[in-house]
């Protein structure tokens, strides 16, 4: 059955970290090279600390007084260093960008095609919105910690050690002072982190909230102004809104606490080590160019410290984003396609069979009780029932959408699990009660059935179907922009074009979910002469609200509360009297009083 989508709690830091660049392997590439050129980068910058102690107590204090040329030699091999150190910091940021870009593009892909081999079942546990922040703006998030973050906590690490060393060489004592006065911001840090993390969590939630609010409005824009809640829809954004404005201001409350205990932390060092300097200066431990090597570097080590509470505030908020990816990734895919290890449906006729099919939805009750049934190829079969009976359940069965919860459909014998989806989509296609039009032209829209054809096939299909008139008659013909979601053809013109991609597609099993519930009746005969033709050979399955396509059908399932009650020809069933002559006969009365 179906899964929540949800995030990777279970997961820790370095165990985010480590699933996150095997997703991503790109991002390790070359990271080796990057590496020792950012190790460069690091070893560069401590030439300013020692061309000040150099020019200071060499050149400038000079026994023999000022030494112009070791001054000129000093600054311009510092100045040569420095070029280099430029560099390289140029090529680390150039090659960690490329391969992040290149690696998170990947963890997109996968995130997204995974989205959509699950099963709608799955996918309905969470807003769209929700979703795309998944694939979108999260992604986003371990982006921006990849390419800047990332390889400043390395080289802030690697900055802290060598300023370390150095500080080592001209004072023990005062590196202890260094030492002694971060340890407490280390230890509150590392422990603060804990809070930023969920707070980062929360902010990532609540943008996935925020996000699904908003497309759900825009989306619903029609019906939200046709019932006047534009004021209790805006209420719902603006909530979301605020609960991301809050978790947002909480989450960078606690980040900026963070960097400022750094900053307290290292004006006060800075003080220390001044006051403490100097004293050991006076007595003669130290000269006045290491006094001023030793600031500098006391700088060196104080601003990768500063950087890495914010680095470590962006790694949280990255890992977070990085969990609720992998939370969709692992989500298990229940309608999983079988790949290699399927099998493929053979081109002609296909024959249904529904044995011992139950279903019932996550935490619901069972709308489908052990329906058994065998429908014979080249059959065409209605199935009618009220709303609510399991109609639509039944072909999202046979279209796989989703798995029965027991029970086993069969395709010619095979059953449904075991079959390819290549297979599958290309023997079996839906039409859904609204056909869903992509934000292209109308040639486009049909040829989506078959992407390989002509623009010709396109034309003598819509022919066929006798749509020729319809399509001659829009303002660009097949070259029309039908807009996002169709917006710019009505309900039953949609459902035109959602009939013709049928059509071109040629399959063996035909399954229409009230495909014709949209279209006005003068069309509806109009695609009924045309649905004769596009089911004559082959197998067609007709979910039907209308009851003129069970009229039409070889054979009539009456489907009630979950089980097939009747079964046979139009004609036979309306003359038993039962479920079936009680549809009609209210059907038939609609029909007379519109």
């Amino acid at each position: 059955m179906s899964t929540a989508i949800g995030p990777a709690a279970h997961l820790g830091t370095v165990a985010t970290l480590r699933r996150g660049f095997r997703l991503s392997p790109e991002i390790r590439r070359g990271l080796g090279v990057t590496l020792v050129l950012a190790a460069v980068t690091t070893v560069g910058r401590i030439v300013v600390p020692l061309a000040v102690q150099q020019t200071t107590d060499r050149g400038l204090l000079a026994p023999g007084g000022p030494d112009v040329g070791v001054v000129w030699r000093t600054v311009a091999l510092a100045s040569a260093v420095v070029v280099v150190t430029g560099t390289c910091a140029y090529a680390v940021n150039v090659r960690l960008f490329r391969a992040s870009e290149s690696g998170l593009a990947t963890l997109r892909i996968k995130a997204f095609r995974h989205i959509h081999d699950l099963s709608v079942l799955t996918q309905s546990t969470e807003r769209r919105g929700s979703m795309v922040s998944r694939v979108t703006s999260d992604v986003d998030t371990i982006s921006q910690f990849v390419q800047s973050g990332g390889i400043a906590l390395v080289l802030s690490l690697g900055q802290i050690a060598v300023a370390t060393a150095l500080m080592l060489v001209y004072s023990p004592a005062l590196t202890a002072v260094v030492w002694l006065c971060f340890l407490p911001l280390l230890v509150v840090v590392r422990q603060f982190q804990k809070a930023v993390g969920r707070a980062y969590t929360s902010v990532r939630e609540r943008v996935g909230d925020m996000l699904a609010a908003i497309s759900e409005a825009v989306v619903g824009a029609s019906t939200i102004r046709a019932y006047g809640v534009e004021e209790r829809t805006a209420a719902r954004i603006d909530a979301a809104v605020e609960a991301h404005r809050k978790a947002a201001i909480g989450a960078q409350v606690r980040s900026v606490l963070a960097f400022s205990s750094g900053q307290l932390v290292a004006g006060l060092t800075l003080v220390v080590v001044l006051v403490v300097g100097t004293v050991l200066a006076a007595g003669g431990h130290l000269s006045l160019g290491e006094l001023l090597a030793f600031l500098f570097l006391v700088n060196l080590f104080t601003q990768p410290v500063q950087q890495a509470t914010e680095i470590l505030n962006e790694l949280q908020n990255a890992v977070a984003g990085w969990r609720r990816v992998i939370g969709v990734i692992d989500t298990p895919a229940d309608v999983a396609d079988p790949g290699e290890a399927g099998t493929d449906l053979p081109r002609g006729p296909i024959e249904v069979e529904f044995d011992r099919v139950s279903f019932a939805y996550p935490g619901g009750p069972t709308v489908l009780h052990d329906v058994s049934l065998t429908i014979a190829p080249r059959s065409r079969v209605a199935i009618v029932g009220e709303t609510g009976s399991g109609k639509s359940t039944l072909a999202r069965l046979l279209t796989r959408l989703m798995d029965p919860t027991s029970g086993v459909v069969r395709l010619d014998g095979a059953d449904l699990r075991r079959v390819r989806f290549s297979s599958l989509r290309e023997r079996v296609v839906l039409v859904p009660q609204e056909g869903f039009l992509f934000d292209a032209t109308l040639l486009e829209n049909v040829r989506f059935g078959r992407p390989s054809a002509s623009e010709a096939e396109v034309r003598l299909a819509l022919t066929e179907l006798g749509l020729e008139g319809w399509v001659d008659a829009l303002p660009r013909g097949l070259r029309t922009e039908v807009g996002q979601r169709g917006e710019s053809l009505s309900a039953g013109e949609r459902q035109l074009v959602a009939l013709a991609r049928a059509y071109l597609a040629d399959p063996d099993l035909l399954v229409l979910d009230e495909a014709t519930s949209a279209v006005d009746p003068s069309t509806e005969v109009r695609l009924q002469r045309a649905l004769d033709g596009l089911t004559r050979g082959r197998t067609s399955i007709a979910i039907a609200h209308r009851l003129s396509t069970a009229e039409a059908a070889d054979e009539v399932l009456v489907v009630d509360d979950g089980r097939v009650v009747e079964r046979g020809p139009h004609r036979d069933l309306v003359g038993q009297g039962g479920v079936y002559a009680a549809l009609h006969a209210s059907w038939s009365a609609q029909q007379r009083g519109g």
